[in-house]
């Protein structure tokens, strides 16, 4: 075995150990609300299912019509989006601008389509469409309702992930296999390793789309999409003739998207009805959002939603006033990065795939619960005779490697310190550590007395 091979398995075996012993508490928690928030969407379609469905059948009555409906519940409140029922027994939702609530929170009134009956009214949250229990679980998993600072946590976790999951896929590939039956410690391990490589592509996927919502590191993703232009294309909604273009739709903050800045929309609420049709007749399909115009210089523009099985979200703008489609916005025109970002938030919130999409992400989430439980029994199980506590892998193994691999794992902890600030700043702090403690322990440990020479030897 070469000198870097055999020093790059000694890091990489200390690494994943510390690693995994001081960030596993991290993903632990992660792990856990993670499990709730994969099935939330399926919880809030019970928990709310009286707002949310209605077992009426007939002819609906026209939007319009359900929107002022709705009005008569918030008289005050000022219209700025309708979304029709995606299927038959689904409710409409009028959402309404609240200045009271928080960023990208709005407040639906859902309205039975075929009665046109308010069914109550609930606080919305971003473009997923988050109801509260969603909201709070959502908020658990991402900051546990400590706010920024909480979110400091989520990050962490998701920047270590990925290096505890390679290092561990790396260590097993280069493990000594034997066919002897495994007992002990040595059974806990093999178990550690074969769910760990069963469920690495998984936990890679959400530590690259969970870094995407994060503080630091997703601040420097969206800045690098920008300059490499990978961002949601935005729909020109301005109505041709008027002094500035309005764009709409585009990038979405957190877990859910921005808030539609609210207008007149009273002359607009009788055009809807046409809106929509004209958005059908653009091929758009069932589960959109209807957004008012801001303006008298705006269209309507119509957005097909996150929901199930939903992989080309397009968007049009339109003018009912001249029946024409003012803009269009094709998912198949996105850039592929822009495409695969899409994809990715939704499949990482359980919306892309339904409920398939959700127990898939429980069970990731129960093995990741599992591996780490099972890395700690197996840290524990590795004590000395004179200890109940684990030992660690033995140290200085950058002091033994080439300087050559120093130098570099350095360098690169340095650039992804600067991209990733909670992963790159403890791993220089790590390689540093390790190459201080394991020149101590060989400054102290004890030496072997010099050989003697031949005339030493012979006058005794």
């Amino acid at each position: 075995m070469s000198a870097y091979r055999r020093a790059g398995t000694r890091m990489l075996h200390r690494l994943h150990f510390y690693a995994g012993v001081l960030v596993a508490p991290f993903l632990l928690v992660a792990a856990v609300t993670g499990a709730l928030y994969a099935l939330s969407p399926s919880i809030e379609n019970v928990v709310y299912r009286g707002q949310l469905h209605t077992s009426e059948t007939g002819q609906p009555t026209p939007l319009a019509t359900q929107v002022h409906s709705a009005q008569t519940t918030l008289p005050e409140g000022t219209v700025t989006a309708v979304r029709p029922p995606a299927e038959p027994g689904d409710t409409t939702a009028v959402i309404f601008d609240d200045p009271m609530l928080g960023e990208s929170v709005r407040r639906a009134v859902f309205v039975d389509p075929i009665t046109g009956q308010t069914l109550g009214d609930l606080p919305v949250y971003g473009s997923g469409f988050a109801l509260p229990v969603r909201q709070w679980l959502d908020r658990l998993h991402r900051d546990l309702h400590l706010g920024d600072v909480g979110r400091l946590y989520s990050e962490l976790a998701a920047s270590w992930l990925w290096v505890i999951a390679l290092a561990g896929l790396v260590l097993w590939f280069t493990r000594t296999r034997t066919k002897r039956r495994k007992t002990g410690r040595a059974r806990t391990v093999s178990r550690h390793q074969t769910i760990g490589v069963w469920i690495a592509a998984g936990l890679l996927f959400l530590s690259a789309t969970g870094l995407t919502w994060s503080t630091y590191a997703g601040g420097n993703v969206t800045a690098l999409r920008s300059a490499l232009s990978w961002t949601n294309p935005a729909t020109n909604a301005a109505l041709p003739g008027s002094a500035t273009p309005a764009p709409s739709g585009g990038e979405h903050a957190g877990h859910g998207g921005g808030v539609t800045p609210a207008g007149d929309t009273a002359a607009a609420v009788p055009k809807i009805d046409a809106a929509l049709a004209l958005a059908r007749s653009a091929g758009l399909g069932d589960g959109v959002e209807i957004t008012l115009p801001a303006d008298a210089s705006t269209a309507f523009t119509v957005a097909e939603v996150r929901r199930a099985w939903q992989v080309s979200p397009d968007e049009v703008a339109v003018d009912p006033s001249t029946d024409s489609v003012v803009s269009e916005n094709r998912f198949a025109d996105w850039p592929l990065a822009a495409k695969l970002a899409t994809w990715g938030i939704a499949l990482h919130m359980g919306l892309l795939f339904g409920v398939t999409n959700q127990i898939v992400l429980f069970v990731l989430m129960i093995a990741l619960v599992t591996i780490i439980v099972l890395g700690y029994r197996a840290w524990f199980q590795r004590h000395g005779k004179n200890s109940r506590v684990g030992k660690a892998p033995t140290s200085g193994a950058l002091r033994d490697a080439p300087l050559g691999m120093s130098v570099a794992l350095a360098a690169v902890a340095v650039a992804v310190g600067w991209f990733i600030p909670l992963l790159g700043w403890p791993l220089l702090a790590f390689v540093v550590i390790d190459v201080a403690v394991g020149a101590y322990r060989s400054r102290r440990a004890p030496q072997p007395p010099p050989a003697r020479t031949e005339l030493e030897t012979s006058t005794h």
